[in-house]
């Protein structure tokens, strides 16, 4: 019950705290990085991206306001007086209770990025912020792959690089290779002269955000997709939260946790949109019927009755589950028009659709939405 109260005190008055433990303590608990994200930001929480004039290898807090004098809170006046059992909790709001920290999303949240790496740019960056990925390589001697993940997440727009534009400066930027390689390299990207690189849209923006880091600050996967579910006549989770009781509808979300307590007769999903979360329950009966696309399935449609419980809680009772994950291996190209890409892009970013993907690729070229929690 203490860890229970002490838990529900830090989410409550610390929320920024509360995030940023839970993201250094990954992989744990029901929800991944980007629902942990996404809860605090909706709490208040200013979260900030990964950079590498900011960012430290955890996940951290950045002071965004001074705190002004403390008025306790009804809740903290029924608090327990200071005691060597209740030590005093050093809490600063400003006049609005409201935290006066951000959020840094830290190097770990790079998938392949090593901790060495992220305390050399730390060491580095004690003499002077960086200016240039060069600058950069040089001072933390970083090899090419950590300043390729660097870039594919994105974490040089302190320096006014998005990710094309900053892969483009790492293919230039020396490296650890052998001085004749280097020479060639050299000689090849002279010749190639610079390029107007065409603007990422915003679709392929989260796309490798999701690759790189799990999550995105950006937007929601499914934000690109709602005109279409629309126009099939598909709820947003916000619409089926606020459908009547008893109702026949239809909503799609990304899966977050599918559950099967014990041996239970029912089984618990949870999906997301970029409007929030709705709960389904399918019975066991039903799930033997569609037990490929409940287990297969990244985007799930689910067909069923909305029911509210008397305390306001609301599941959708699922009738059918339709499999639509193909959707997603359509992120990368909405909103794009046809353009001539550069020879760093076709290189370095690589979009394989799932059914023609070459032996031998990358899993994150492929990996658009990370694997949802399952509990058995």
């Amino acid at each position: 019950a203490r860890l229970v109260y002490v838990s529900s005190w830090i989410k409550c008055h610390q929320p920024a705290v509360f995030a940023a433990a839970l993201l250094n303590s990954q992989p744990m608990g029901f929800y991944a990085p980007a629902q942990i994200v996404r809860d605090a930001r909706e709490h208040g929480v200013e979260v900030r991206g990964i950079d590498v004039n900011a960012s430290a290898w955890d996940n951290g807090l950045e002071v965004i306001a001074q705190p002004s004098p403390l008025v306790p809170s009804a809740v903290e006046a029924r608090a327990p007086s200071v005691s060597p059992d209740n030590p005093p909790l050093d809490i600063a709001r400003d006049e609005r209770g409201k935290g006066i920290h951000a959020l840094r999303l830290g190097f770990r949240q790079i998938t392949g990025f090593r901790r060495d790496w992220a305390e050399a740019i730390a060491s580095a960056r004690l003499n002077g912020a960086f200016t240039g990925v060069e600058e950069i390589a040089r001072r933390a001697d970083l090899p090419q792959r950590a300043l390729r993940l660097l870039a594919d997440a994105d974490a040089f727009a302190s320096l006014k690089l998005d990710r094309r534009a900053a892969l483009w400066e790492v293919r230039r930027t020396p490296s650890d290779e052998l001085p004749l390689f280097a020479a060639a390299r050299a000689r090849e990207l002279g010749n190639e002269g610079d390029y107007a690189l065409p603007a990422m849209t915003d679709a392929e923006h989260v796309v490798a955000d999701y690759q790189m880091t799990r999550l995105s600050l950006k937007n929601h996967p499914m934000a690109f997709l709602r005109d279409d579910l629309s126009a099939e006549g598909i709820a947003s989770c916000a619409q089926t939260s606020a459908a009547k009781n008893g109702q026949r509808i239809r909503t799609a979300g990304i899966v977050l946790v599918r559950q099967r307590p014990g041996n239970g007769n029912a089984i618990f999903i949870t999906i997301e949109d970029e409007t929030g979360v709705t709960n389904i329950v399918l019975w066991a009966s039903r799930f033997e019927r569609y037990r490929r696309e409940v287990m297969a399935s990244r985007l799930m449609l689910v067909e069923g009755e909305v029911q509210r419980s008397p305390e306001g809680v609301i599941h959708l009772m699922a009738a059918r589950v339709i499999d639509r994950t193909a959707m997603l291996d359509t992120l990368s190209e909405r909103g794009n028009t046809p353009t001539m890409r550069s020879r760093a892009d076709e290189f370095d970013h690589p979009q394989h659709p799932r059914s023609n993907v070459p032996r031998g690729s990358h899993p994150r070229d492929v990996r658009i939405i990370p694997k949802s929690r399952d509990f058995h």
